[in-house]
């Protein structure tokens, strides 16, 4: 079986959709935290401007990785684990499968 035929009951999908949300305010908290930092570092308009592409890569990053579609949520939640951003055990509720591969996945480079 692929990861991405892997079906999700209703009890498992609200497990996610909670992880998925929590994890979500967590980098969403620290990235607001980092640019009131950065603004507030202001000096002149070149600053200005490496605050709009760090803010552009980030929002291009954060919407990237938070991709809530079933068939390849083990790899997003894999990859919010593996960056601190998810813990296993809020995954609790999830079939041990799923969160051995999480683990796995999160484990790998």
């Amino acid at each position: 079986m692929q990861v991405s035929d892997i079906k999700w009951s209703v009890s498992e999908k609200e497990v996610a959709q909670n992880a998925f949300e929590s994890a979500y305010s967590r980098e969403i908290d620290a990235l607001m935290k980092e640019v009131c930092e950065k603004a507030s570092a202001i000096a002149d308009l070149q600053d200005v401007w490496k605050l709009h592409d760090f803010l552009s890569a980030r929002r291009h990053e954060i919407e990237g990785k938070y991709d809530y579609k079933y068939p390849i949520l083990i790899f997003v939640f894999a990859q919010l684990v593996k960056e601190g951003w998810l813990q296993l055990n809020e995954l609790e509720g999830l079939e041990a499968s799923k969160l051995s591969k999480i683990a796995a996945i999160a484990r790998m480079s």
